[in-house]
């Protein structure tokens, strides 16, 4: 017993963990380190039965109880055959079990019938849309090959004047039950049924026009409303536009993905947009107004004397707005850049020439012979 780790160690659990704690905890190691998922791997084996004995205990309350406080002392000598010597024979482990081989085996014990009323399943698609549909909402006009009941067969798959059969294999239930054989005996599962995929009934005679299946497929026209400061990646919700639903179940639901395609000029992050705009040499000294584009148009900006590149504005709610409330936007984020000429003439360079003079008191030409005479001091020494 001394070599033993500490049972709430084991399960990683605190001392006070509760019931439904402990039972999670469990339920994760035994699915993680349960022999059919790891064949011949003895270390799975022996930590899936250390996790085995630790839930044992601390899930009945007297056993715990001893646990607390006597420590593993509390179980000397209680012979049996569990793991480590450990006595499993009362033991109730049915729930979790059946929880974890429906899990391994794709059964479940509390998985419902498929043969009573079944929502569809979602459609998928997706829609292209500009930036500035984006941020301002649309609706779209969506062509889509979708599935209505078979007006021939009334949705039963079946041809006219037959109908399905009880399948036999599951006796109409739409699930067969099977064993399990475990470390602790034979744990009791549910499967679909193979054979009627779970709807209980076997078509014979299926009906010409939909093949069997009780659906047929036709393209209609689906108008999707696009809310303003939608992003991309996102997706709208069309209730009840999906596949049909069997047994009289409801439809499903059709889910539109949003593909915002890339802007020249903007870009988005959050609700906020970023874009850059130049301004003139003269306009960066002097200061004065410009021209911003913006998703609402062309704004006025008074610029500052003395603007460096690079400089970042704000225009407050000038962004994208929000999706719970479009009275809320963000704000356009602008830097400026300076825009330093090319290609100049003749002019253009004295005039430069001489507002650089003006700047620094001193000359091209001063400043040429001065280097000059330094030049020549220093190749005489």
């Amino acid at each position: 017993m001394a070599d033993k780790r500490d049972y709430y160690e084991v399960l990683g659990v605190g001392k006070s963990a509760a019931d439904d704690e402990l039972k999670k905890a469990y339920r994760q190691l035994a699915k993680k380190y349960h022999p059919d998922t790891n064949p011949g791997d003895k270390e799975a084996e022996a930590k899936f039965k250390e996790a085995s004995e630790a839930y044992a205990v601390l899930s009945d309350a007297d056993k715990r109880r001893q646990y607390d406080q006597f420590g593993h002392a509390a179980f000397d000598g209680s012979g049996g055959g569990g793991a480590g010597g450990f006595d499993f024979s009362s033991m109730d482990m049915g729930d979790i079990f059946g929880d974890i081989f429906g899990d391994l085996f794709g059964g479940g014990r509390s998985r419902r019938t498929n043969n009573g009323p079944m929502q569809g399943a979602n459609l998928r698609t997706s829609v292209r849309i500009t930036f500035e549909e984006a941020v301002f909402g649309i609706e779209k006009d969506l062509e889509l090959a979708l599935k209505d009941e078979c007006g021939t067969c009334h949705g039963t798959g079946a041809k006219p004047g037959t109908s399905a059969d009880t399948c036999q294999k599951c006796g109409g239930k739409g699930q067969v039950v099977y064993t399990q054989q475990s470390l602790f005996g034979m744990v009791r599962n549910v499967q679909t049924c193979p054979d009627c995929k779970g709807t209980g009934k076997i078509i014979k005679d299926k009906c010409a026009d939909c093949y069997g299946t009780g659906f047929i497929s036709s393209k209609k026209k689906i108008k999707v409303s696009i809310p303003a400061g939608i992003d991309g990646g996102q997706s709208v919700r069309i209730r009840s536009k999906g596949e049909p639903g069997s047994n009289g179940g409801p439809r499903g639901d059709l889910l539109v993905e949003v593909e915002v395609s890339r802007h020249p000029i903007f870009q988005r992050q959050d609700y906020d947009i970023f874009s850059t705009t130049p301004i003139s040499y003269a306009t960066a000294v002097l200061g004065g107004d410009i021209k911003i584009n913006t998703v609402d148009g062309d704004v006025i900006y008074n610029v500052k004397p003395g603007t460096q590149t690079d400089t970042k504005v704000r225009l407050r709610e000038k962004g994208v707005p929000s999706l719970r409330n479009k009275a809320v936007r963000g704000d356009h984020y602008v830097t400026m850049v300076v825009q330093v000429p090319t290609s100049l003439n003749s002019e253009q360079k004295d005039l430069l020439k001489k507002f650089d003079e003006a700047m620094t008191g001193k000359s091209e030409h001063a400043q040429e012979g001065t280097e000059n005479e330094k030049g020549k001091k220093k190749f005489w020494k």
